[in-house]
């Protein structure tokens, strides 16, 4: 008999389709389930909920990949997944980079696979993912085709599921500098040493969005980390643009990233605390007639969130004060405990501190390559409003 356990899942968030089986939803095992293995999992009330992978060392204790019983967790279970996540990417007309995998959006927890042009990029964020990796490849291999994969398995969580961080070539080696395009604009990428799996490929469609709004226009881009908006900006007519980060690097990239698509002239980059800069005697009123905030994610845990409703109010109110009425603020947020109607409210109270008015004109979000899978809400994390500020 294959090793079994059985849950308490009265509020049927595991039946309703939500992967995650918490440590203190386990009621009793029956076999000895081993450390990213596979049980079978059953609510002690209505019956068999499925399959998962199980870590007693992590908080979630199993992550569910099927509700089938009987279905194989091997080479072919993981091809078809694939298939099914890259034939979604397809019909939805996705562009050559983008996410071929969002993890439990595309019934694969822990797993993210990212395109950059002919390359793919690997995370595998939990143990029982992990101990799959070698079905995960050749899945990816015979799917995608790829000319090469590299893994950034340097991520912290991996630590809380008893695995080391670790980075490299899956296979033959190439050069991991790469130049992709998005929207027309090409971008430098390095898969080994960028941010996260090597560069941001969710706010595609909210750069898109300034196209209508800055015109003509003088656009601050803070956090522009490596000036995915400010470009956008230039691109679609901005008069000047400036992008602030607090990296050097970041800034350093930017400014590589301007001069390859012959933008230099119109976008400075500077290293600065955009906090210090907002409220600097350097920024008065009417200085700028659209500011853009994409910062990073002020609340990683729930716990972190009041200070994080605190630190999105503050900047958006130093935002909204600088502008004149009339001008747009872009206003992001990447925390997934930062909901969409709690950063809304946000947003609205800064306002009123300031004792101005907004005005929505574009509500946006993830693109079709990262699915939000309404039974899941850790899913759905990326926000982005452009308000007129009157």
């Amino acid at each position: 008999m294959r090793d079994r356990l059985y849950i308490d899942d009265t509020n049927q968030r595991i039946r309703s389709g939500h992967p995650w089986v918490y440590d203190n939803q386990v009621l009793r095992f029956e076999g000895r389930p081993k450390p990213g293995g596979i049980v079978q999992v059953f609510d002690v009330r209505k019956g068999p909920l499925g399959q998962g992978f199980f870590n007693p060392r992590s908080k979630i204790s199993v992550r569910m990949l099927t509700k089938d019983l009987d279905e194989p967790i091997d080479a072919g279970f993981f091809q078809r997944k694939i298939q099914t996540a890259w034939d979604h990417r397809i019909r939805m007309g996705q562009p050559v980079s983008c996410r071929v995998v969002f993890g439990e959006a595309d019934g694969l927890p822990a797993l993210v696979v990212d395109k950059f042009n002919d390359v793919l990029v690997l995370q595998t964020l939990a143990l029982g993912m992990d101990n799959f990796k070698k079905e995960i490849i050749e899945a990816l291999h015979k799917v995608i085709a790829p000319r090469g994969i590299y893994e950034r398995n340097d991520v912290p969580i991996r630590e809380k599921e008893g695995l080391e961080q670790i980075t490299g070539y899956i296979g033959t080696e190439f050069d991991p500098n790469l130049i992709i395009e998005e929207n027309g604009l090409q971008f430098a990428v390095d898969v080994a040493a960028g941010q996260k799996t090597g560069h941001f490929l969710d706010q595609r469609l909210n750069h898109a969005a300034l196209e209508h709004i800055v015109k003509g226009q003088r656009v601050l881009d803070c956090f522009t980390h490596t000036g995915g908006f400010a470009l956008h900006a230039a691109k679609y007519g901005a008069s000047s643009v400036l992008g602030l980060d607090i990296s050097e690097d970041a800034v350093s990239l930017a400014q590589r990233n301007a001069v390859l698509n012959g933008l230099g002239d119109l976008c400075e980059f500077k290293a600065a605390n955009v906090f210090d800069f907002l409220s600097g005697p350097r920024n008065v009123a009417n200085s700028w007639e659209v500011i853009i905030l994409d910062p990073p994610a002020f609340a990683k845990s729930r716990t972190a969130l009041p200070g994080a409703i605190r630190g999105y109010k503050e900047i958006n109110l130093r935002a909204i004060k600088s502008l004149p009425p009339g001008g747009f603020l872009v206003t992001c947020s990447c925390s997934q405990h930062m909901g969409t109607e709690l950063f809304r409210k946000t947003i609205a109270d800064a306002a009123h501190d300031a004792h101005r008015e907004l005005r929505e004109v574009h509500s946006g979000g993830q693109p079709p390559d990262h699915p939000i899978h309404w039974s899941i809400p850790e899913t759905h994390y990326l926000k982005c409003l452009v308000l007129q500020v009157l």
